[in-house]
């Protein structure tokens, strides 16, 4: 359901969803289980990011005859986790998508300022020839960036402005847990930019950690925590 509060924000409400984020949340949960949880819930809300996705027809032949179907070009997708910790979104988005493109944007927070470092961006170009500028290569792609925190919003909004930077128009953020401080620092930002998230959380502590929350994401997925 899209929020009152926050106009760019879509908030997944469903079921399962919850379900599955109330068993991410605990701290029993092992690594193994977190990652499994991490994936599932990543591709529950990119069901729901993709609605509105456009499609092209097409003419399907079935066992018994022929219908103009619709389908969506999976060239114009483009998947980008931030570095480390959205690759464990990666899996689940994937599995949906399984035919989409992947690029990668690297993203270190500062613990002091709590400000992103950006060190890493590789991301796929679109058809036109190799000597076309990067603002004419990627205006026809579909860009979802994927982090499981939305916490103070630095390395979204700092995600957000290099796909911009090399071209890109349509973005959409997917992450799994969000702070108000986050969402409010995306729209201030980036407002055309809609985020799909399952949890709108309190806010932020003194160390710009998610509260409740889940700990964090990056550590536990890989269980270096």
């Amino acid at each position: 359901m899209t929020h009152t509060r926050f106009p760019n924000l879509t908030v997944i409400d469903h079921p399962l969803v919850q379900h599955k984020l109330s068993l991410l949340r605990m701290r029993a949960t092992s690594s193994r289980d977190f990652k499994q949880l991490v994936a599932e819930i990543s591709m529950l809300i990119a069901y729901e990011a993709t609605r509105d996705l456009p499609v092209e027809a097409a003419e399907i032949e079935t066992p018994l005859g022929q219908i103009t179907g619709h389908m969506v070009s999976s060239k114009r997708l483009i998947l980008v986790p931030i570095l480390r910790a959205g690759l464990g979104m990666l899996d689940g988005v994937s599995h949906l998508l399984p035919n989409a493109r992947v690029g990668h944007i690297g993203m270190k927070r500062d613990e002091a300022s709590l400000e992103p470092t950006h060190y890493y961006t590789k991301l796929p170009i679109d058809e036109p020839g190799p000597d076309a500028k990067p603002s004419e290569r990627r205006t026809g792609l579909e860009y979802f960036i994927l982090d499981p925190m939305l916490a103070t919003g630095g390395s979204a909004t700092a995600a957000v402005t290099t796909l911009k930077t090399a071209g890109a128009y349509r973005i959409r953020l997917l992450c799994i847990v969000a702070a108000p401080e986050g969402i409010q620092r995306m729209l201030d930002g980036h407002p055309d930019v809609r985020i799909y998230t399952a949890s709108l959380d309190e806010g932020l502590n003194a160390q710009g950690y998610i509260v409740p929350g889940l700990g964090d994401a990056g550590d536990r997925i890989f269980g270096t925590a």
